[in-house]
């Protein structure tokens, strides 16, 4: 159990009076007490893990180069306990920086290929008779795994993309009347090509809202091309990066996400953006995008070494958590997701 993301345990405040508060609120047991309050208090583990996710970011840079803020975006969406979703031209690097992830995260790893004629039982598993046992017995299918890549998820068909659906939201998924927990962590990790080309289904809206960020990579400047050029083959450094993160670490920076403090201000110039959001357009930011956005900024400060959420982690987080939500707004020539997104950031005011 953690602590909501409006409550904040004050450096001054003594121990007694930071435990009272935290039992009137009914947010952690007796036992999580002093660990999280000497975490709260202690800026040394703040900055060892500030440490361990900068080490992780950079080994995943030295594949992806020149793209670091699409890197860093990707991985405070990874500590914010949300899914990725990649959108971009083919062979800027999609599947190499979802690869690069996985690898360095040292967990189970699964990739499953998209196509058109992929079915629900391919990705999710099938019952399957067993004559010894005489009855049928349910092989789990390549979702059951921690880390996840759906290369060009938008290939499928509709019924196929939605068998994601239970899965990314509550991480299990139900077959033959039988539910089935997927592994913790979960973390999914999806690629897909722009809508324009050929043989591609657009993601539904309720499909594009469990992902809790979309990116784009672009090409790299021409020095970065030049050290690509001249440097190791990707697939090789691949396999040579080792990972930096267990499960335990990674469930363990997952759960301090959630404590870095928010304070009224900053909770207030969120929700002005998901009001203004439903104000201008026909059906504006889900209750989910604000928690999402929350989560994102929770992720963002801490991987900058902060203990609060200030409104510029909002605003670096903003475009990536909210422009594929606002999409399917688009009425005219020339507009964008991305276009609303940032229109909000440049509009709204902030505190």
């Amino acid at each position: 159990m953690v602590l909501s993301e409006s409550t904040y345990i004050s450096w001054e405040m003594d121990e007694k009076a930071a435990q009272d508060l935290l039992h009137r609120r009914s947010l952690i047991g007796h036992a999580m007490h002093s660990t999280l309050l000497a975490n709260e208090r202690d800026p040394e583990i703040r900055l060892d893990t500030k440490k361990q996710i900068g080490a992780f970011t950079s080994q995943i840079c030295e594949v992806i180069v020149g793209k670091t803020e699409a890197v860093k975006l990707a991985v405070a969406c990874l500590l914010a306990g949300g899914h990725l979703l990649i959108e971009d031209i083919p062979g800027v690097g999609k599947t190499t920086l979802s690869q690069a992830l996985a690898r360095s995260l040292g967990l189970a790893f699964q990739r499953i290929q998209f196509t058109s004629d992929l079915l629900p039982a391919d990705i999710l598993g099938n019952s399957i008779f067993d004559r010894n046992e005489q009855r049928f017995v349910f092989h789990q299918g390549p979702l059951f795994s921690q880390v996840v890549l759906i290369d060009e998820v938008n290939r499928a068909t509709a019924k196929t993309q939605s068998a994601l659906l239970e899965a990314m939201e509550e991480h299990q998924i139900s077959a033959d009347g039988i539910t089935y927990q997927l592994p913790v962590p979960f973390f999914v990790i999806a690629t897909q090509n722009p809508q324009y080309q050929v043989g591609t289904f657009p993601l539904p809206e309720s499909q594009l809202d469990r992902f809790l960020m979309r990116i784009e990579l672009g090409v790299p400047d021409r020095a970065s091309e030049r050290a690509m050029l001249l440097g190791m083959d990707r697939r090789e450094m691949l396999k040579e990066l080792n990972p930096v993160f267990s499960a335990e670490t990674l469930l363990e920076i997952q759960a301090k996400v959630r404590t870095v403090h928010t304070s009224s201000a900053l909770l207030d110039y969120l929700q002005d953006l998901l009001d203004a959001s439903r104000q201008r357009h026909r059906t504006g930011l889900s209750p989910r995008a604000g928690l999402a956005l929350l989560h994102a900024s929770q992720a963002w400060a801490m991987m900058n070494g902060r203990d609060m959420v200030l409104p510029e982690d909002i605003q670096a987080v903003g475009t990536a958590v909210m422009a594929h939500r606002l999409g399917h707004d688009i009425e005219q020539s020339g507009q964008s997701g991305r276009t609303f997104a940032d229109a909000l950031l440049n509009s709204v005011p902030v505190p």
